[in-house]
């Protein structure tokens, strides 16, 4: 059993910025890739960020300067710092891992639940 828990949405002032978490839990041998995705009203899920175990990263040319992943390997956690929010950004964010529990198994994919993210005057 894995679980990933998205913590730090919230409402923000055009501008302003928000950092989210997301911590994995559970009977996890290794996380491989970690992500960060949104989904606003009405709108297909998006990719925002992916990091690998080793720490490269990759953006939509879009959110590229104002978006910045991060994970700590020894915590099971990612980060998502968001700078300069825009009320086009307001979205859920969900949280994606690819995990294997034992070695020598595939890895399998999680969602978190989701955080609400709401930028607005």
């Amino acid at each position: 059993q894995v679980q990933l828990v998205e913590s730090g949405g919230g409402l923000v002032q055009p501008g302003g910025s928000l950092r989210l978490s997301c911590a994995a839990s559970g009977s996890i041998f290794m996380i491989y890739a970690m992500g960060w995705y949104r989904q606003a009203p009405g709108k297909q899920r998006e990719l925002v960020a992916v990091i690998t175990r080793g720490g490269n990263t990759n953006y939509p040319d879009s959110l590229k300067g104002r978006f910045t992943i991060s994970r700590d390997n020894a915590k099971n956690t990612a980060y998502l710092q968001m700078n300069s929010l825009k009320p086009e950004d307001t979205a859920v964010y969900y949280c994606n891992a690819v995990i294997t529990m034992a070695w020598g198994t595939p890895g399998g994919d999680y969602w978190g639940q989701g955080t609400q993210v709401t930028v607005s005057s």
